[in-house]
């Protein structure tokens, strides 16, 4: 992670996808890059229908003339000064900001991911510890900042279901989708640890009481070494008691997913009743 006047800024953006943005934001000093644009540089997954539009998106304060240029699309906003942040030379808005742009544009579940995203973090007990880019406090004020912007509900509806500890868009839709479906929530963040209080479990959620571990496996996980890796955690789960649930993109998929009915059953074997 890089550190831009105290944000933390995902390595992933780099130096090389922000030198091509420069010459955008050094037309004058009211321009910054946001809503699509500015989330490529925090990182934030993007769903299909949006992750293709690779135009600029670049905005000035409201009062200023609209931004104009081939391949930009220009936006008229009412920024704060806290809501704009410079890295690498480049201006663009917040983290905060750029999530609250983006509820213009992305429904409840995507933008519940883009938020996931920006609030995620991990403790020193895992095997890699991970800063949050910004805080839900802050994601709440934001909100607070502008009752009447565009998507504004929508920014809403999201921040009541964003929590910390998912790694991924994936894992954010796989606990939405067993939310919407009333089955308990799933625990982010837990660490499992030995009789010896060592850690030796991450699940990417969990049900604590059920000893029920949920891991979505995702594209790197079709290489042997991480084939290995997976029967070598799935036979420490059972060791330590945990039923380990695996969860593919294919389980996520339709109005009514396969992972809904893997966890119900996973619930149902470990004594859970449904009230």
């Amino acid at each position: 992670m890089l550190v831009s006047r105290g944000i933390r800024v995902p390595a992933a953006s780099g130096a090389a996808g922000t030198a091509a943005l420069r010459a955008y934001t050094d037309l004058d000093d009211t321009s910054v890059l946001a809503s699509l644009s500015a989330a490529r540089i925090w990182d934030m997954p993007l769903p299909a229908n949006v992750s293709g539009d690779w135009r600029i998106h670049l905005a000035r304060r409201r009062g200023f003339s609209f931004p104009r240029r081939t391949n930009v699309v220009g936006h008229l906003l009412t920024l704060l000064p806290e809501e704009t942040v410079e890295y690498d030379g480049v201006r663009l808005t917040s983290p905060a900001r750029t999530w609250l742009d983006l509820a213009a544009v992305l429904n409840v579940e995507d933008l519940v991911a883009a938020g996931d995203h920006l609030v995620c973090s991990h403790g020193p007990d895992f095997p890699v510890p991970k800063a949050a880019i910004c805080s839900t406090d802050e994601l709440a004020e934001i909100v607070r900042r502008h009752p009447g912007m565009r998507g504004v509900r929508t920014a809403r509806a999201a921040l009541e279901l964003i929590r910390v500890g998912a790694d991924s868009a994936p894992e954010t839709l796989m606990r939405l989708a067993l939310v919407d479906a009333k089955l308990p929530e799933p625990e982010l963040n837990l660490v499992v640890r030995n009789h010896l209080g060592q850690a030796v479990l991450w699940p990417d959620g969990a049900y604590r009481e059920h000893k029920i571990s949920l891991q979505y496996d995702g594209r790197h996980h079709g290489g042997l070494e991480q084939h290995l890796r997976d029967i070598e955690r799935q036979e420490k789960s059972l060791a330590h008691g945990w039923l380990e649930v695996r969860i593919s993109k294919r389980d996520l998929e339709g109005d009514r997913p396969a992972v809904v009915h893997k966890v119900r059953r996973a619930l149902l074997s470990r004594g859970w009743a449904p009230r």
